[in-house]
This record gives C-alpha cells, sequence and structure tokens, in this order.
C-alpha cells in the first residue's frame, strides 16, 4: 500500500488491540519511514522501531 494507506489502517485497527500491545504494519512505501513514526507522535502511542519493511508501534492508551 502507498502511504498514507498503511497509517489509516493502521489508525483503524490500533483500537483493537490492548493497552501496550505492539501492532506491527508491514508497508514497503518509503513514506512510511516519516509517516509511521509521525502519526505516533501525533497521537500519543510509541514508535518501538522498524525493521527492514516492518514498523512495530506499541499502543499506549
Amino acid at each position: 500500500m502507498r502511504c498514507p494507506l498503511p497509517v489509516i489502517q493502521l489508525a483503524r485497527r490500533i483500537g483493537e488491540v490492548e493497552v501496550g500491545a505492539v501492532v506491527r504494519v508491514l508497508a514497503d512505501d518509503p513514506a512510511a519511514r516519516v509517516d509511521i513514526p509521525a502519526w505516533c507522535r501525533m497521537r500519543a502511542h510509541e514508535f518501538v522501531g522498524a525493521d527492514g519493511n516492518a514498523y512495530d508501534v506499541r499502543r499506549a492508551s
């Protein structure tokens, strides 16, 4: 998926996991490297890190 679709899907799904759980986003669009951490900052979730095309986000609340 091209950005911003991975961020949109993340926003839809993050509420389905428990607080403290990690969601892994798979995105091969280079913009995801910037967009996903920025979304985490704006929404007060923790960007755990990236491994290739996988981005881990921990639900904060």
